[in-house]
């Protein structure tokens, strides 16, 4: 059952003043379509277990891992058997620039599994199981070791998807090194000034490349296109700064980079689920409904 579920959105309850919730589940039970701010890791223990994310179903079997994204709409179906549950804060985690670089993990749901890449799966496993150990565990710095844990996890994933990425191009290392390396000053650039206006010729001039060339590869070697990854940058900003009650909404969209409210307002939604004003009044008040304001 959801405890605390308002429309779409689930309110997650960390205990104790913890930013992590772990649930050891064996419930049959059916768990609507719901989406959270928090980062969620399910990984069956006993029988297989189907996970609804869009359109998409995917068939975990047991000790098989999904990492579903924060804001991502996701339906449980009853199912016999038993499964860990793991839930993490996302501002823990997007309000740390040195994790900027991981980020594009969340861009869809990630089906780890022994034939994705064995190394791979067999680390994301230890993982979970170390966050598991440690959650019950509870001791002084049980929290900081689960942290250690998922970062160690979320870098391992991206530093397969970049390999990925990597072996999709037909060329020589010292290419793909090239392209890394033009690509690292792309993106710092874009978080340095994802709020002003970051134009298609300043980004392909500053990776050397036409326009044309640049916005495939980018699209190709960093898993999303360029203006995707800038409105992520953007919308990663604009959550920070909804948690200030002071800022009014329009101040938000500009100082996060976004050309008008209406925009903010679109793209906002397309990665949150929520208005921005619902999601700082979720943030900011108590007791409000943080779907209230549709748009």
């Amino acid at each position: 059952m959801i405890k605390n579920l308002s429309g779409e959105y689930e309110t997650v309850e960390y205990e104790n003043k913890r930013f992590v919730m772990l649930y050891d589940n064996s419930e049959f039970e059916f768990y609507p379509t719901h989406w959270h701010n928090a980062v969620e890791i399910i990984m069956p223990i006993e029988n297989t277990f189907t996970v609804k994310t869009g359109a998409k179903e995917f068939l975990l079997r047991e000790r098989d891992i999904i990492i579903i994204p924060p804001g991502e709409l996701h339906t449980l179906p009853p199912q016999e058997g038993r499964r860990i549950i793991f839930q993490c804060d996302n501002s823990v985690l997007s309000g740390v620039s040195a994790l900027e670089a991981v980020m594009p993990v969340f861009q869809e749901p990630l089906h780890i599994k022994p034939d994705t890449e064995r190394d791979l799966y067999l680390l994301a496993k230890k993982q979970i199981l170390d966050i598991y150990s440690e959650y019950y565990a509870n001791t002084e710095i049980s929290d900081v070791r689960i942290y250690l844990n998922l970062i160690n996890l979320l870098v391992a994933v991206r530093e397969f998807q970049i390999e990925q990425s990597q072996q999709s191009f037909a060329c020589a290392k010292d290419k793909l090194y090239q392209y890394s390396e033009k690509f690292k000053l792309v993106l710092k650039y874009i978080d340095q000034n994802y709020m002003y206006d970051i134009s298609l010729d300043k980004l392909a001039a500053i990776a050397g490349y036409s326009k044309f060339h640049f916005s495939r590869i980018f699209k190709q070697y960093n898993s999303m296109s360029y203006i995707q990854y800038i409105n992520l940058r953007r919308t990663r900003a604009a959550e920070m700064l909804l948690l200030d009650p002071s800022i009014p909404i329009t101040e938000v969209a500009m100082r996060a980079g976004f050309s008008s409210l209406s925009t903010f307002n679109r793209i906002f939604k397309e990665f949150k689920h929520c208005t921005p004003s619902s999601y700082q009044r979720f943030y900011c008040s108590t007791g409000n409904d943080p779907l209230g304001e549709r748009q």
